[in-house]
């Protein structure tokens, strides 16, 4: 029985993932998988075996093709061509098996610039809840660094902060966010840093996976990103995300938690 070649929009799609400039197809959602194993990063038009894997959903006809690798600057890399399951899969990780198909360059994103108060967060700090960040993290099933990151820039892990606009507690919460997740006592660490993880949980699920409108949602609430189709154009939450983005790399390095990087 002969291979299935996939249609030509798969390999326009992973083209594009990878920063390879193509003819343009139908206007449809696709799937590119992010597969991470050791440390190292590739995307795929299938699940990778032996990886830990991730479907984001790619619209074909986006302004802007997105970052789906993460911040690694400028660098070159293989788009492979493997048979797998009877059909051809097509991916930027040297699996057995593999053919080289084509060479690319690509530019990812660099970290958001630092802004007015990034120099005053300070170094990571792993005393204040831990053993609630541990639990709420793994219940939620979110990275435990990325719930602290969250926790440092909201309050400072202050158990009584309260906002001029009435969010509450170590996580922040609003009072209808609170209420959604059965928070009795808003200013417990237990409740708030819980409701918290579980509240960045379904962002997460909603926005498939992607941090960064999830911390937007955070910031400035769902409704914000709908309205605006993405990050809403206020200096706060760009302020608020750039300001995660730091702290979540510093917490991954205080936990002896290895940066990604590209797959050879």
């Amino acid at each position: 029985m002969p291979l299935r070649r996939p249609a030509k929009h798969w390999l326009v799609l992973i083209a594009t993932a990878v920063g390879v400039a193509t003819v343009s197809p139908p206007a449809q959602a696709r799937t590119i998988y992010r597969c991470v194993r050791d440390g190292t990063v590739s995307l795929s038009t299938a699940p990778e075996p032996g990886s830990r894997c991730e479907a984001r959903q790619v619209d074909d006809n986006a302004v802007e093709s997105p970052n789906l690798w993460g911040d690694f600057g400028v660098f070159s890399g293989t788009l492979y061509e493997r048979e797998q399951d009877g059909t051809l899969v097509y991916g930027t990780r040297a699996l057995p098996g593999s053919r080289v198909y084509l060479k690319f360059t690509v530019t990812t994103p660099p970290g958001e610039p630092a802004h007015a108060g990034l120099g005053r967060v300070g170094r990571p700090r792993l005393e204040p809840h831990a053993s609630e960040f541990r639990a709420a993290a793994k219940a939620a099933g979110i990275e435990d660094a990325w719930l602290r990151a969250v926790a440092h820039a909201e309050s400072g892990f202050d158990a009584r902060a309260l906002s001029a606009k009435g969010a509450m507690g170590v996580m922040q919460l609003m009072p209808d966010v609170a209420a959604q997740y059965g928070v009795a006592d808003p200013f417990s660490a237990r409740q708030s840093i819980r409701a918290g993880a579980r509240h960045l949980r379904a962002l997460l699920t909603r926005y498939k996976g992607d941090h960064t409108l999830a911390a937007a949602a955070y910031n400035a609430g769902i409704g914000a990103v709908t309205r605006h189709g993405g990050v809403p154009p206020y200096r706060e939450t760009s302020e608020y995300i750039a300001k995660v983005r730091a702290l979540h790399a510093r917490y991954r390095e205080a936990m002896g938690i290895k940066p990604e990087r590209p797959a050879p």
